[in-house]
């Protein structure tokens, strides 16, 4: 297993000790920030995974099936958390993960054409904004609730803006093959 798949794994590894110190506070107040930690660390690995993997040519299948299902899952994670925290209305929660799941459906659809479809630049930035909104939620600093709310809100929108992005440029892949 190459280095940017070990990243890719340790950023899945995380995600349960993520959960743990984010939802319970066994180390008092200090378990949020610690939460804090592994959620950077973790996003971390997703921009060190990927820019190692380009740039030393060690692009893998595992790599392109595991770095996106990992983003997935990590800032799915939180979000749930974040509904059950009272910090994040459900709505929004479920509009973003069915995104995901649509856009999951759509790569599966591309695949047994034969296309592999790489993210796009709306993707990436929906995902960055998606970290941030996390970054901030998991803080819960009363001085930072309106950046909070705003980045939230502009999470969702690229969320939707990124799904509409890569419908229209891969549409040929929705037409009936004959």
């Amino acid at each position: 297993m190459n280095l940017p798949n070990k990243l890719t794994t340790f950023r899945v590894v995380l995600i349960p000790f993520f959960i743990f110190f984010l939802m319970t506070d066994v180390a008092g107040t200090a378990s949020k920030w610690i939460a804090l930690g592994i959620f950077i660390i973790a996003s971390l690995t997703d921009f060190f995974d990927g820019y190692i993997a380009r740039k030393q040519n060690l692009i893998t299948n595992f790599g392109k099936f595991m770095d996106p299902l990992a983003d997935k899952l990590l800032v799915s994670a939180a979000m749930i958390c974040f509904v059950e925290l009272g910090r994040m209305p459900a709505w929004i929660v479920v509009v973003i993960i069915a995104r995901e799941f649509f856009i999951s459906g759509f790569r599966l659809v591309a695949a047994e054409q034969g296309i592999v479809i790489a993210a796009g630049w709306w993707g990436k930035f929906k995902t960055a904004f998606q970290m941030f909104m996390v970054i901030f939620m998991i803080m819960d600093l009363a001085p930072l609730q309106i950046v909070t709310m705003v980045l939230m809100y502009i999470a969702l929108a690229l969320t939707l803006i990124s799904m509409i992005d890569y419908v229209v440029k891969n549409k040929t892949v929705l037409k009936e093959q004959k």
